[in-house]
This record gives structure tokens, sequence and C-alpha cells, in this order.
């Protein structure tokens, strides 16, 4: 008996089997989130590396102004009234003010006080008015009624007209004492927003459903609730930085904020502004340098905001 052939047919190859074929490695899927997609976001937008840029650069400067100028304008030789109201100069960019002191190294030495003054303002306003303001939304009831009255009262003192009555009835201030007082008036804004986003994320899907799997009531709300309520109040606060700066530089220029022998950019302006037609230079570069720093914060505060607006994308 004879072995049958078939003229034609060839034995199946290992090279044409697909289970021998080398295996395509699929890439990882990338996980979608708000956070993520803002972050990618603000890498590419050339709004919010400026105005980083430009916050970083004022945070370092209000740290160590040491490394922006070698003078400083505490040491007993600083001023000179052989230097008063000098031009600006090769030697010194700025020029001399009215005491005869640098205005360039008061101006780098001045952005210490606004930067405190506005970044401890925000963070005191933003972590009052969050608590109050995720108590509030998530209590609901007698709590939320409690509450959203007792902030009305805040809501309707104006930030300025406000901030001038308290720190003249205080007297002699400095940042500190600035910083608490703006932060009691502007809390209310943070309490209406995070208020507001509680209670339109609460009764989402996903927190019914930790609620249906036997989650607690902190645990939604520290895990499903404030990651989704944050938000909005992370752009508030970016953009309400530059304005609580601007708040203290009227205050100081007012008289009733930060005092001499402090230096603030505030108090610089007060200072130069009866002198502005002899000496624009003396007016001129502290105002620069309060308008550039509430411009980089509100700049970042946009763009933040644009990231994190998904009507927006």
């Amino acid at each position: 008996m004879s072995d049958t052939i078939t003229v034609g047919s060839e034995a199946p190859s290992e090279d044409n089997n697909p289970k021998n074929a080398p295996e395509k490695k699929q890439k990882p899927e990338r996980v979608a989130s708000l956070w993520s997609d803002a972050l990618r976001d603000l890498r590419r937008n050339p709004i919010f590396i400026i105005g980083a840029v430009l916050v970083l650069i004022l945070l370092v400067m209000a740290a160590l102004p040491q490394l922006f100028t070698s003078g400083s304008p505490f040491d007993g030789n600083a001023c000179d009234l052989n230097n008063s109201l000098q031009r600006p100069s090769a030697e010194h960019w700025f020029g001399f003010d009215v005491q005869g002191c640098d205005v360039y190294t008061r101006t780098v030495w001045g952005a210490r006080n606004s930067i405190i003054v506005g970044v401890l303002t925000t963070l005191l306003v933003t972590v009052v008015g969050s608590l109050l303001g995720l108590l509030a939304g998530w209590k609901g009831g007698l709590v939320d009624s409690i509450l959203s009255r007792f902030t009305e009262i805040f809501f309707s003192i104006p930030l300025l007209l406000g901030g001038m009555l308290i720190m003249s009835m205080l007297g002699k201030g400095n940042a500190y004492t600035v910083s608490l007082v703006m932060a009691v008036l502007g809390w209310p804004q943070i309490f209406r927003i995070m208020r507001a986003s509680v209670l339109a994320n609460k009764h989402n899907d996903y927190v019914m459903a930790a609620r249906a799997l036997g989650a607690s009531s902190s645990r939604i709300t520290f895990r499903h609730i404030v990651p989704n309520a944050i938000a909005p109040v992370i752009v508030i606060s970016a953009i309400s930085l530059g304005v609580y700066i601007g708040a203290e530089a009227a205050l100081s220029y007012l008289g009733i904020g930060v005092q001499s022998p402090e230096i603030s950019w505030g108090l610089m302006i007060s200072d130069a502004s009866v002198r502005f037609l002899a000496a624009p230079h003396v007016l001129l570069f502290p105002s620069a340098a309060l308008s550039i720093t509430v411009l980089a914060f509100i700049m970042l505060g946009d763009a933040v905001r644009d990231a994190l607006d998904p009507k927006l994308r």
C-alpha cells in the first residue's frame, strides 16, 4: 500500500503559523481624568508658561532678595540725602527716592510683604471658605441655612472698604495683620463657590453608587466630593491672589496697611505720588512691579480656569 501524495500542497510551516507570529505590544491606555487633561493642556499653554515663570521669579525674589540685589534698605547707610531724587543711571538702574534710597533695592525687597499678603490671604481664605462651604453643601438643611445667612453678613461688606475700616481701628499694621483682615472679609466668596460645587456633585451617580456599596460619609466626602468640587475653588483662588496683592497696596497707599519701617510697593507708591512730576521714576518702577505681579497671577488663574473647564475643550 503506497502513500498518497497530493501535488501542489505544502506542509504548514512554522513561519506561516499565526500562533508563532510575534505579538505586537499594545500601548497602555491613557487614563483620562480632569486633572491629567488639565495638566497636559497647561503644559502647552503659553499664557500659563509665561505666568508661571513670572510667579516663580517673584516668589524667589520675595524669599531671597539677596539674589537680586547686593544692598539692603535696612542698613544704616542705605540712604544718603545727597542722592535724593537722582535719575536712573548705569550704576543705579531705578535711581533714588526723596530720602536718597536706591529705588531698585527697595523695589526688590518690597516684593516680600506684597507676596506674603497675597499668598497668606489666599491660603486662609481657601481653607476657611472651602471647609465651611463643604460642610454647608454636604449637610444641607439647618446647617446650610445658618452658614449661608452668616456668610451673607460678611459678603455684604466690600473688601477694600471693610479693610480700611478695620485697619484704621487696629492702628499700625504689618503684612500678617493685613492678611488676617482680608481673609476675614474674603472667605465668603470661596464659601459660595465650594457650596454650589458640592451641591452640584453630591447627587451624581458615582456618589449614589458609593453610598449603595456602603462607603462612609467621610470616605465619600474626601474621596469623591472634594476632588470633583475643588476645581472652581482653585481657579478663583489663583485669580484672587493678585487681587489681594493690589488691595494690600491700596491699604498701604492710604497709610493704614503695612507701615514703615517695613517696605511694600504700596508704601513706595504713596511716598512717590506727591513728587511724580519732579521725579517720575520713583513712582514708575514700584507701580510697574505691582502691575506685573497682579498680571502674572491673573494670567495663571485664567490658564488654570481654561484647563479645568470641560466646556472649553
